[in-house]
């Protein structure tokens, strides 16, 4: 039987993309009908931020991500659903006094950040764990935020994906399912290319995924053109993948992507073609020991 691969598509971000590309999902419609391009085209899981229909920018409203979520479990969409919890841990210290944040910064508390899981219930929730200088902000999540959010989480019965960004941050978070705030088996992202944390390499990747603790489930990913690189490297070393417009808005070297789908399709080809088979939402269900589809939440 064929290794099942997951098969993740993180279909906006919050980032200021727009410019760049202006096909990058927007308004809840937008983004809901991404995650079921996503999931038409063979991914698994939908990885899933909010943005300000009016200016474009990166938005907290429990209100979209109601919109999101609604659309998509009205349409009959069996993808996975997994809400970011990432906004809300922006600080850029003010020029005259760098205790106090300045333009740019967007700390909120960590209760705040889950609101939404916690009212919407999603399948998955990411959980960023450790701080970084994330480009040109101060990117914070504290150890005592984090025993908070994931606290909080823990509650709702959803399943924590744990975004790291750097080794430190595997370790923290080995901590943390040490200590039980965790549930067993434990779900990471290793996330790869993001300036100023761990370059997108084989070497980062094997490194970061030998820290893992026993039993952990995982994937990872790199932005940009090492998007597909990382697709290939995570398949090999028996990890899950990750996609889409909040990593890389390019199909081709110069060549934007038509749309979520096209990066999707792109990473099948690459797990069947080192011979695995892409997960359904039923096997990646049963892999994380998610609930039914058929359960209400």
């Amino acid at each position: 039987m064929k290794t099942k691969t997951i098969i993740s598509c993180a279909v906006t971000g919050g980032a200021d993309t727009l410019a760049k590309h202006p096909g990058v999902p927007v308004t809840p419609e937008q983004i809901a009908n991404a995650a079921i391009e996503a999931r038409n085209a063979g991914a698994t899981i939908a990885h899933i931020h909010v943005r300000d229909p009016k200016t474009g920018k990166a938005s907290q409203s429990v209100d979209y991500y109601r919109d999101v979520v609604e659309r998509i479990r009205a349409s009959g969409c069996d993808i996975l659903i997994n809400l970011t919890t990432g906004p809300g841990s922006r600080f850029v210290p003010s020029d005259d006094d760098p205790k106090v944040g300045g333009p740019g910064t967007t700390m909120t508390p960590p209760l705040d950040r889950v609101r939404h899981v916690v009212e919407l219930l999603p399948d998955i929730c990411s959980l960023d764990v450790g701080s970084m200088n994330f480009g040109e902000t101060g990117f914070v999540n504290t150890p005592a935020h984090l025993r908070t959010m994931a606290e909080a989480i823990a509650k709702t019965g959803v399943k924590p994906e744990l975004e790291v960004f750097e080794p430190g941050h595997v370790m923290l978070a080995r901590r943390m399912v040490e200590d039980g705030r965790i549930a067993k088996p434990p779900l990471f992202q290793i996330c790869l290319g993001i300036p100023w944390g761990t370059p997108a390499t084989p070497e980062s990747m094997l490194y970061m995924r030998n820290l893992l603790p026993p039993g952990a489930i995982w994937a990872g990913f790199g932005i940009s053109r090492m998007e597909f690189p990382m697709v290939a490297q995570a398949v090999i070393l028996g990890g899950h993948v990750r996609v889409g417009m909040e990593d890389n808005l390019y199909i081709d070297h110069g060549v934007l992507t038509p749309g979520n789908g096209a990066l999707v399709e792109r990473a099948v080809s690459i797990v069947r073609l080192l011979g695995a088979e892409p997960a359904s939402p039923a096997d990646a269900r049963a892999m994380l020991g998610l609930q039914s589809a058929e359960v209400v939440r």
